[in-house]
């Protein structure tokens, strides 16, 4: 017997939902992997890597109007792909809750922390989040914006600390309600900037 609208649309919404839970395991899979697998030590171009993850944004959303400043001189020492992993999410987290904002904006840069360390950092001016939630930020599938407003799976800030833990370093955010947010991390192999250079809108 044919289905009815109710029937095809409660079929739509379980294969909605089967396809999302599939789309959760391959991604605790792949965060697991990130425990396991060994881990390289190259000299790694934030800048350049950061480029390139704005350069596919424009090219997924050439609608979009952005603007972004990029330092130049951005170098860590770390796994290249693991280090794409951590700029692919935080920067697409950036492109995607800055999408409402009057005036988009997004910068990634470097700065000194405490005890003179070298912090590297991007920033949006986008939705934000109150910081009483900011524990939950790195948990796995731990949302402070419903799916329904902003979509994602809800696991890439919970792999992006546990890259930066890799490294040996730590990752943080400074948020508040509709005032954008930051995040910021250290790498035990040292996130630093070139000196005497200045950021500059990305192309």
């Amino acid at each position: 017997a044919l289905l009815d609208r109710v029937g095809n649309d409660h079929l739509e919404r379980i294969m909605g939902a089967a396809t999302r839970m599939n789309g959760m395991i391959d991604a605790l899979l792949a965060l697991s992997r990130l425990s396991t697998q060994p881990l390289q030590s190259v000299e790694v171009d934030l800048s350049a890597m950061a480029r390139q993850v704005i350069e596919e944004l424009r090219q997924q959303a050439p609608e979009r109007q952005v603007e972004v400043q990029i330092a130049e001189g951005l170098r860590a020492s770390g796994d290249p792909a693991l280090l794409r992993i951590v700029l692919d999410n935080l920067i697409g987290n950036a492109w995607k809750f800055s999408a409402r904002a009057d005036a988009p904006a997004i910068r990634v840069g470097c700065r000194e922390g405490e005890g003179g360390e070298s912090v590297f950092y991007v920033a949006d001016n986008g939705a934000g989040f109150d910081m009483t939630y900011a524990d939950k930020l790195f948990k796995a599938f731990q949302r402070l914006h419903t799916a329904a407003e902003f979509e994602g799976t809800g696991i890439g800030l919970a792999t992006v600390h546990r890259i930066i833990t890799r490294h040996g370093g730590r990752v943080w955010a400074q948020s508040a309600p509709g005032q954008g947010a930051t995040f910021l991390c250290t790498l035990k192999g040292g996130a630093t900037q070139e000196p005497e250079e200045q950021p500059h809108p990305a192309g």
